[in-house]
């Protein structure tokens, strides 16, 4: 979706805006289905999601400015995305037991790091914890709808003080809302993002910069969506050990 260099939200009647608002309405229901692959949401709740998350277009239209360095369609996603987090924040979805085990993960990746100088395997992290390489893939399986690292997650007003090429440095730890940014954090982000193992590498390029769907990206590589949705878990938890780091 493109945005005419005329376009000002400011100046829509109502005719104009909800015109927008179906033109973009897909964008919301391909948000919604993004986020809602990594949580238990049964379709009533997705349904909800949508409005919430065209609460969220009506939003941007209401505060977009062209003056700004930021396309109309960039900014809607970041309001979208962040009507519909809010929301999700607000009814916790994630239970203190997932919580709990998405810790012990992050801190297993964290201390092997340390320990072995590099990124440690699969294996490695399943030995570190005593428990079998299956057991550990159900862990993976477990936590997947909390590791998560975007540009899409920062707070949608950065988006009127940052140009548009600093936004990808940008990145999400804990709170999808809070902003970490920093020269040092986006070179050592950039850094740790090209040490991957190559196909944690390709699954987060495909999902983040393609969008591509798990499911689609599973065809890409030959992978079940399940594989590739534990080899997305590991490189996020992989690039929070490094904001961890930073933060320290």
């Amino acid at each position: 979706m493109t945005v005419s260099s005329d376009f000002s939200t400011r100046a829509l009647n109502k005719a104009e805006r909800d015109k927008l608002i179906m033109k973009y309405a897909p964008l919301v229901k391909h948000i919604v289905g993004r986020i809602a692959y990594k949580l238990p949401i049964d379709a009533s709740n997705r349904d909800d999601l949508i409005n919430v998350g065209i609460i969220g277009l009506m939003e941007a239209l209401d505060k977009y400015d062209q003056r700004r360095n930021v396309q109309f369609e960039t900014y809607a996603r970041f309001r979208i995305r962040g009507a519909i987090l809010d929301e999700l924040r607000s009814r916790d979805w994630v239970p203190r037991s997932v919580r709990n085990k998405d810790n012990k993960l992050e801190k297993a990746f964290h201390a092997l790091k340390k320990a072995l100088g590099r990124q440690p395997d699969e294996y490695e992290v399943a030995e570190y914890l005593g428990i079998t390489i299956d057991q550990y893939y159900k862990l993976l399986d477990e936590t997947k709808g909390i590791a998560v690292i975007s540009q899409e997650d920062l707070n949608p007003d950065i988006m009127e003080s940052r140009s548009s090429s600093e936004v990808p440095g940008m990145v999400d730890h804990t709170n999808p809302l809070d902003l970490l940014s920093g020269k040092e954090l986006q070179h050592k982000l950039k850094q740790v993002i090209n040490e991957l193992p190559q196909k944690e590498k390709i699954v987060i390029s495909l999902y983040y910069y393609d969008e591509m769907t798990m499911k689609e990206i599973g065809c890409v590589l030959g992978l079940t969506e399940s594989r590739v949705c534990q080899l997305h878990t590991q490189a996020t938890l992989r690039l929070r050990s490094v904001v961890k780091d930073l933060k320290n």
